[in-house]
């Protein structure tokens, strides 16, 4: 993927996110039905911000989504722990009839897109029907953390959406919590030693400082639901 070269998110040592470059963050409700399955993204507040910002990253701020220093008082441990190889080296490979699903289960946010119609890994084995393709392609596509890819078996390349750079922040609507930081569209995210992380076009970034995967989502803000 092509990195944006105007905006990047680099991860303070037990400390915020420092965002900058121009790039919009709002909220990203999910949506749910009756039967509390997440069917879609409703986009939510806008907020405002300077050209570098600091995005709170503990869970503690009193000012979130932004830091307020409450990590220095609470003694925040960020030290991040996840895996630096590349998507493809970490996932697995599902096979379908006409297109497949890579799944790096790492990367999970629960935001639970994959879960209706029999769940996406159900829907793989029909991506030979009209209707099941579409919803497999809906499911794969609207995972935050890019969990989940769908990758079409005659030319061999991601499925992705096509998603501007831009930052979202997630609200859990059956959970009735706080998820992750969405970072779309490609952009890079440096850790606090230098590293710069691999460039995707989906990526959750965890804001509860409870993920086991940091700086990454591991769905640690829905514990319990």
């Amino acid at each position: 993927m092509t990195t944006n070269s105007d905006v990047k998110i680099t991860v303070n040592r037990n400390g915020p996110y420092v965002v900058t470059g121009e790039v919009a963050l709002a909220d990203q409700h999910i949506e749910i039905n009756a039967a509390g399955e997440s069917i879609e993204w409703r986009e939510g507040t806008a907020h405002d911000h300077a050209a570098t910002f600091k995005l709170c990253r503990c869970g503690q701020s009193q000012t979130k989504p932004f830091c307020d220093g409450s990590h220095k008082r609470a003694g925040f441990d960020g030290t991040e722990v996840a895996s630096r190889e590349p998507y493809n080296e970490q996932a697995a490979m599902i096979p379908g009839p006409e297109l497949s699903l890579k799944d790096n289960e790492r990367l999970c946010a629960f935001a639970r897109f994959c879960d209706p119609a029999g769940q996406v890994w159900g829907l793989v084995e029909r991506t030979d029907e009209h209707d099941a393709r579409i919803q497999f392609l809906h499911e794969a596509g609207h995972c935050p953390g890019g969990r989940l890819v769908a990758v079409e078996n005659a030319s061999g390349a991601d499925m992705e959406p096509r998603l501007p750079p831009s930052l979202g922040l997630v609200i859990d609507t059956r959970a009735k919590v706080n998820g992750p930081l969405w970072v779309r569209g490609g952009i890079p995210v440096i850790a606090a030693d230098g590293y710069a992380y691999e460039v995707r076009n989906r990526v959750a970034l965890c804001r509860c400082g409870r993920s086991g995967n940091k700086p990454y989502c591991d769905g640690s803000h829905a514990a319990g639901t």
